[in-house]
């Protein structure tokens, strides 16, 4: 015991003569004492260069603008690319098992969603048939390849007429079954055996018909559609057309778009029935006031004209004195 007691006064002895030797309080307050145990007094060394250079792939991939076409593949690029480092660095130089598995993580996640992005633009396979459609009349509207192939491969299918064969027959035909683009050959358009006007190809056949019956059902075909050379078309089936396009906004905007302007190229052939397919081609970019002036008066004309006949004579009489004006 009193050895026990002795060792203690000797170990508590240094800080009862702490006041004997000359430090005071006021001294004790000067003499800096840090707040936390985790100030930094030294740092560390500067890190190994891979470190920095996964650091540099993360700052390029957050500052790629969003404008950039292939903004996400390149981000999710630059990020695998800085997770892949960060884990050599972790592995090889800073030995840190955390710090390797959290970036595991990443990298994993990155990979899947840059895969993703990879898969979504792969090259979409359209058949060779129906490129001319897609170059001519969806791709210059910005309708991407996949939605095309899904318009054109559920509820479609490619037929043929030889020539001579009828596609429609006036007041005998329904017009609520199909929608179809002429895809080869040329078709001839007469109204009580009068030569109308030409279809050529990658111009709907019946888009009239198509137009006015989203207003009235069960209509007949007022016009008879001929095959004039050995035709080969794209035929949708319209009940299911109509679904598809309710559940694609964007691509029932484009379908009202095309077949407007395929109706008024139809109306401009009617203007001129010796118009080439060419020469739709140009209407586009060249019209006359003479030609619209004369469009005016035919629609006009039909539209007013309760007998279908007497309006399609007397557009004909307004288009043969409009021509010679011309």
């Amino acid at each position: 015991m009193r050895g026990v007691f002795k060792m203690n006064y000797t170990e508590s002895s240094p800080l009862a003569e702490s006041p004997a030797i000359g430090f005071t309080p006021e001294l004790e307050s000067i003499i800096p004492v840090p707040s936390n145990g985790t100030s930094c007094e030294n740092w560390r060394e500067i890190h190994h260069l891979v470190f920095h250079i996964a650091n540099i792939f993360f700052a390029v991939g957050l500052v790629i603008p969003t404008t950039l076409h292939l903004h996400m593949i390149l981000l999710r690029g630059m990020l695998t690319i800085g997770c892949t480092l960060y884990i050599v660095w972790a592995t090889l130089y800073r030995c840190a098992l955390d710090i390797m598995i959290w970036n595991s993580v990443f990298l994993g996640i990155n990979i899947l969603h840059l895969s993703y992005l990879l898969y979504k633009k792969r090259p979409v396979k359209i058949e060779k048939e129906l490129k001319g459609i897609y170059q001519r009349l969806f791709e210059p509207l910005h309708v991407p390849p996949d939605l095309f192939r899904r318009l054109t491969g559920q509820f479609c299918m490619i037929q043929t007429l030889k020539k001579g064969q009828t596609y429609a027959a006036e007041d005998k035909t329904s017009v609520d079954d199909r929608l179809s683009i002429l895809l080869k050959g040329k078709m001839k358009v007469s109204y009580r055996g009068h030569f109308l006007h030409n279809i050529y190809p990658c111009a709907f056949i019946d888009s009239p018909e198509f137009r006015s019956t989203q207003m009235h059902k069960g209509e007949k075909f007022q016009v008879t559609i001929i095959a004039d050379d050995n035709c080969r078309f794209l035929c949708w089936s319209r009940e299911r057309l109509t679904y598809f396009l309710e559940s694609e906004p964007f691509l029932y905007e484009i379908f009202r778009y095309l077949i407007g302007k395929d109706i008024t190229n139809k109306l401009y052939s009617l203007n001129d029935p010796t118009l080439n397919d060419k020469t739709i081609k140009k209407l586009d970019h060249q019209l006359s006031l003479c030609t619209q002036l004369s469009m005016l008066e035919m629609r006009n004309s039909i539209v007013s004209s309760s007998d279908s006949e007497d309006g399609l004579h007397q557009f004909l009489r307004s288009t043969s004195s409009m021509s010679s004006l011309q």
